[in-house]
C-alpha cells in the first residue's frame, strides 16, 4: 500500500511541476499558483507518509524491547528465587557433623588444614614452572600483536606517508563514476539553458502598419448568465489584460460579435512574444464563473481592417 502511494504521488508531483512549467511559459499565472500549490501538498503527503513509516518502525522496535525487558526480568526473577531456594535448602544442611554425638572422634579440622599445606606447596611448585616456561610464549604473542601496536611519535615518517588499508579503488569504477557525472553534469546544463531559451523575453519590433485581432469566446456557468453579464466579464478580463503586454494597449477595444463572441483590435500589431503574453492572460482562470477562449490571434494590414 506505501509502495502504491509513493508510486501515485510521484506521478501526481510530475505532473504538477510539469503543468506548472508549462503556465509559466503561458504567462497563466492563477494556473500556475495552482499546480505550485497542489505540489506542495503532493511533497508534504508524501514527507508525511515517509514519517509515518519511521515512527511506525520506531514504535515496533520500542515494543519489541519492551517484550524483550519484560522477557528477561521474568526470567531473572525466576533465576533468582531457584538460587534463593537452593541457598536456604544449603543453610538447613549447612555443617551437619556439629550436630554429630561428641563421642564421635572430630578429625575434620586437621585433615583440612594439611590438605591446605600441601595444596599450597603444589600451587608453588605450578606457578614456579609456569613463570620459567611462559616466557617463550609471551614473545610469541608479542611479535604477533607488533603489527597492531601504535607507530612511535619519534620515528621518522607519518601515518598520512604510510599507504592505506583496505582495497585499493579500481581504475575503471573511478572511470565510470566519473563518466557519469560529466553526463549528468551537461544535463543538468542543457536542462537549465534549454528552459532559459524557451522563457526569456526577447526584443521584437513591431510593425507599425499592420493591427492585431483577436476572437475570443466567453463561457459563463449558471442558469442566470445573461448576455449583458458575459459582456461586462468580457470587458473585465480585457481590460485587465491589457496591461499584461510589454507595450501597454491604450488604443485597444473589445467588440461584441454576438452569441458569445469577442473581437479586440490592437495597433500597432504586437510581437510573438506579446500575443502569447496577451492569451495566456486571457485564457488564465482569474474571473469566477467565467471562462475565456481565444479562438484565433493574428496580424491583419491597418488600411484593409478600416475598410
Amino acid at each position: 500500500m506505501r509502495r502504491i502511494a509513493y508510486v501515485f504521488g510521484s506521478l501526481a508531483a510530475t505532473g504538477a511541476g510539469t503543468y506548472m512549467v508549462i503556465y509559466l511559459y503561458r504567462w497563466q499565472w492563477q494556473r500556475a499558483v495552482i499546480c505550485g500549490v497542489l505540489l506542495l501538498v503532493v511533497e508534504v503527503l508524501l514527507l508525511g507518509i515517509v514519517l509515518g513509516g519511521r515512527l511506525t518502525r520506531i514504535e515496533e522496535r520500542l515494543r519489541d524491547t519492551d517484550r524483550r525487558q519484560r522477557e528477561a526480568d521474568t526470567l531473572r526473577e525466576d533465576v533468582l528465587a531457584r538460587l534463593r531456594g537452593r541457598a536456604a535448602e544449603r543453610e538447613e544442611t549447612r555443617f551437619r557433623w556439629l550436630e554429630d554425638p561428641a563421642d564421635r572422634a572430630h578429625v575434620f579440622v586437621p585433615v583440612l588444614m594439611v590438605t591446605g599445606v600441601l595444596l599450597s606447596g603444589l600451587a608453588w611448585v605450578v606457578q614456579r614452572m609456569a613463570s620459567a616456561t611462559a616466557r617463550p610464549a609471551e614473545r610469541r604473542l608479542a611479535g604477533r600483536l607488533a603489527v597492531l601496536a601504535a607507530p612511535d611519535p619519534g620515528a621518522p615518517g607519518d601515518l598520512e606517508d604510510r599507504p592505506p588499508l583496505g582495497p585499493r579503488p579500481s581504475p575503471g569504477r573511478t572511470a565510470r563514476v566519473a563518466a557519469v557525472g560529466v553526463v549528468a553534469a551537461g544535463l543538468l546544463v542543457a536542462l537549465v539553458a534549454g528552459l532559459a531559451d524557451l522563457t526569456q523575453t526577447r526584443q521584437e519590433r513591431a510593425d507599425r502598419d499592420e493591427v492585431t485581432s483577436v476572437i475570443v469566446q466567453v463561457d459563463m456557468r449558471g442558469t442566470d448568465m445573461t448576455a449583458a453579464r458575459r459582456s461586462l466579464a468580457a470587458q473585465q478580463v480585457w481590460e485587465r489584460c491589457r496591461d499584461s503586454t510589454s507595450v501597454p494597449l491604450r488604443h485597444a477595444m473589445l467588440g461584441d460579435l454576438g452569441d458569445g463572441l469577442f473581437a479586440g483590435v490592437v495597433r500597432p500589431s504586437l510581437t510573438e512574444h506579446d500575443r502569447m503574453r496577451l492569451r495566456g492572460c486571457l485564457e488564465d482562470a482569474t474571473l469566477e464563473r467565467a471562462h475565456l477562449t481565444v479562438l484565433g490571434i493574428g496580424d491583419a494590414d491597418a488600411d484593409a481592417d478600416e475598410h
